[in-house]
């Protein structure tokens, strides 16, 4: 796995990156330490980072995605109003935590 400094990966990005797509991992470093790893996307993992982010943490079995669509009648409901001022509210909850 090669290694680049902060400085080395701004003045070469451009080359770090032709090394990552041909398949290499590379770890950014500051001062030595490690702080980020350039790596390359996955076959068939042409998603963007969130949606496979998602995607790693549903396999983890700590996410689930919803089987079905939101029913669309769900939209149509009233919204609740908020009786008198929000932010009037917020300043006797914490003038009562005092």
């Amino acid at each position: 796995m090669r290694k680049a400094s902060v400085t080395e990966t701004k003045n070469r990005l451009s080359a770090l990156l032709e090394r990552v797509r041909a398949g290499e991992s590379v770890v950014i470093t500051d001062r030595r330490i490690p702080i980020a790893i350039l790596e390359p996307v996955r076959s068939g993992d042409n998603r963007l980072p969130s949606d496979a982010r998602l995607a790693r943490l549903e396999r983890a079995g700590v996410i689930h995605s919803g089987a079905r669509r939101i029913p669309e009648r769900l939209f149509d409901m009233p919204t609740a109003r908020a009786k008198g001022s929000a932010v009037k509210a917020l300043l006797t909850n914490r003038e009562e935590d005092r």
